[in-house]
């Protein structure tokens, strides 16, 4: 039996799980299921990391131990995904025995190996990015270009991976693998990024500033760094080194990530990989960020999204599907409850809803609810049955591809189609005309065109998907199906099966707003006061991105040129760039603050500051709502 093996990150237990994390898992999980409806064996991995700095200190805010402090959020992130229906093999924990033991064997064998040595370093350390800044990537004024704070200045003797031994290899593999980082912007990114002197990685933390991580097993006087603790999770969760499981999945492995996370996934494991003298996983899928009315989710704003409180609001079916028809994969997609009210009504309650309604009832009024064998097909029959297989195969490839948008508006193509169907052929006509035989035939095309469709939504809403067949009259069965049977063979419907009385998968929903005291914004105080006349000093002008690129050895850093109505562009050095890629900006209306004193950064001249909002982990542009002159005043 063919294998396949998909993990999410294991999520950083700083904050309890929100629409990221569950779009993440879910994707996974609908891929593991598509996977196993093409009768694989599949492994779904997912799970929390639990080390590092950040840890420490979220627990003493909370007056807890580490070991406390992660054990309540984990426990939150496990019990959370079965609600969502999702059905993973295994919750690794990093806190785990068993990872602890594989992180150890793992790291021997790179000291072994001669990748892995002692050195000193000094440098600027930002514990909210638990990683060391060189000057030339803080800003002008000292700061880590992410956080804004003063970095701590650390001396300090630690292990090294000789990464840089590795990294041409990679790229060599990246440029004979195509696919193996996808979508191809997100390749390009890598190799972008593999031009630049990476150096080596720091692997250490002494444990004179932090004791919670795993040992170092060839000195006990350190800890391993959160990243190559983590990453390893992959493969310790297959038993490696000695487990089958690792020989099954491992060469058939794939890893979905967000895009904030793509360097350590594209380069710092597979050169631990290639480091421990072990094969590269298949392919990594990165996809966009979540925002929440074109704003970041922010508990100060008060518009996180909690899973399953949506799922209670409007069910898990709607939701699944939202999230998955919603988003192309790769890019940011918004999320606003109006949106997802919207696509229930209009996809799952007008047009797949109702058309199991429609054909279920007339099944029981013209054949008391006994699907009817086909007699003679017209050419009308014939286009369905063509219709029908072209969409399913095309659902099943574009699915396979990571291309969930795409593959349900294919199928969804099939379900407006036998609405029309429904139209163009008037059963209830024909059975006042008494025509039987050709109702016979009209209404088993349509059971059957239901029965492919129900089949091919259960990796989306595996539940529905399996009521939906129940209601046709059939059972599911994993070892029944075959997926690529369904794309090129219609009939498979068995006659004489009876069907329920009636329908009723989406009921039409309404914006369900939430209480005054729930809609409160919680914002945050306002501890200082300006007069009228100091905000009168702000110039702010919005402007027209012209052109957009990265600056060379900053991750954070872009170099924005901006028309402003002048004779020039303004040149502008903005640390958005772990939110936006350059092309996406290209022609997008800003607001500057255009008055503000120009200063270098990295060497560059900004003159002026982009305004963005900035929450958590994702940032959003301040933009007019429509469309302005370049250089219209803000008042």
């Amino acid at each position: 039996m063919s294998t396949f093996f998909v993990s999410t990150p294991i999520y950083y237990v700083n904050a309890e799980p929100h629409l990221g994390h569950a779009y993440t898992t879910i994707v996974a999980d609908a891929i593991s299921r598509f996977y196993k409806l093409n009768g694989y064996e599949t492994f779904f991995l997912t799970g929390t990391d639990e080390h590092g700095d950040k840890i420490v200190q979220a627990a003493e805010k909370q007056g807890k131990s580490p070991q406390e402090y992660v054990d309540k959020i984990s426990s939150i992130f496990k019990n959370t995904w079965p609600g969502l229906e999702i059905e993973y093999n295994y919750f690794i924990r990093t806190t785990s025995e068993k990872h602890k033991k594989v992180v150890q064997a793992f790291l021997q064998k790179v000291y072994d190996n001669g990748d892995i040595y002692f050195g000193e370093y000094g440098g600027y350390y930002c514990f909210g990015c638990e990683r060391f800044y060189t000057e030339k990537e803080l800003t002008e004024d000292g700061l880590c270009p992410d956080h804004l704070t003063k970095p701590t200045f650390l001396h300090e003797k630690n292990y090294f991976f000789r990464m840089s031994k590795y990294l041409e290899p990679l790229k060599e593999y990246i440029q004979k693998n195509p696919n193996f980082i996808w979508p191809e912007r997100y390749k390009n990114e890598v190799l972008g990024l593999l031009k630049e002197d990476l150096g080596d990685l720091c692997i250490s933390r002494p444990k004179s500033r932090l004791t919670w991580g795993i040992e170092l097993p060839f000195d006990n006087n350190f800890v391993t760094y959160v990243w190559f603790d983590a990453l390893i999770n992959y493969i310790s969760a297959l038993d490696w080194p000695d487990g089958k499981k690792f020989q099954k999945f491992w060469p058939n492995s794939y890893h979905i990530v967000a895009k904030d996370i793509l360097k350590p996934h594209a380069i710092f494991w597979p050169t631990m990989l290639m480091a421990a003298g072990l094969p590269l996983y298949k392919g990594l899928r990165v996809h966009g960020y979540w925002t929440v009315d074109e704003t970041k989710m922010s508990k100060s704003l008060g518009n996180v999204v909690k899973p399953l409180d949506l799922k209670d609001k409007y069910g898990l079916a709607p939701f699944r599907y939202f999230l998955l028809r919603e988003m192309q994969f790769g890019l940011d997609a918004n999320f606003s409850e109006q949106a997802f009210v919207n696509r229930l009504n209009s996809d799952l309650a007008n047009d797949l809803g109702n058309l199991f309604s429609r054909v279920l009832t007339m099944t029981n009024k013209y054949f008391e609810g006994i699907i009817p064998a086909p007699e003679t097909l017209s050419e009308k029959e014939m286009e369905v049955q063509n219709i029908g297989l072209e969409s399913v195969a095309n659902f099943q490839n574009l699915f396979a591809r990571f291309l969930f948008a795409k593959a349900l508006e294919s199928l969804w193509e099939f379900v407006r189609y036998l609405n029309k169907y429904i139209d163009d052929t008037t059963p209830w006509a024909l059975a006042k005309q008494g025509k039987t035989n050709r109702l016979q035939t009209v209404i088993y095309t349509l059971l059957e065109g239901l029965r492919k469709i129900a089949i091919h939504l259960w990796p989306v809403m595996p539940s529905v998907s399996e009521k939906m067949l129940k209601q046709l009259g059939v059972s599911f069965s994993l070892t029944e199906i075959e997926l690529l049977k369904e794309s090129k063979e219609w009939g498979l419907l068995q006659s004489g099966l009876k069907v329920a009385k009636k329908s009723n998968l989406f009921p039409r929903q309404e914006l369900k707003l939430n209480s005054n005291k729930e809609q409160e914004v919680g914002a945050k105080k306002i501890e200082q006061f300006i007069s009228f006349e100091d905000f009168k000093k702000l110039d702010l002008r919005v402007g027209r991105v012209v052109e957009a690129k990265r600056i060379e050895k900053s991750e954070k850093l872009l170099e924005v040129r901006v028309d402003v109505g002048e004779d020039n562009p303004r040149q502008i050095i903005a640390g958005i760039a772990k939110y936006f890629q350059p092309d996406d900006l290209i022609d997008k209306q800003v607001v500057i603050v255009a008055n503000l004193k120009p200063r270098k950064i990295f060497g560059k001249v900004s003159e002026g500051m982009i305004l963005a909002v900035n929450e958590e982990d994702n940032m959003a542009l301040l933009t007019p709502s429509t469309q302005v002159k370049p250089g219209a005043k803000v008042s």
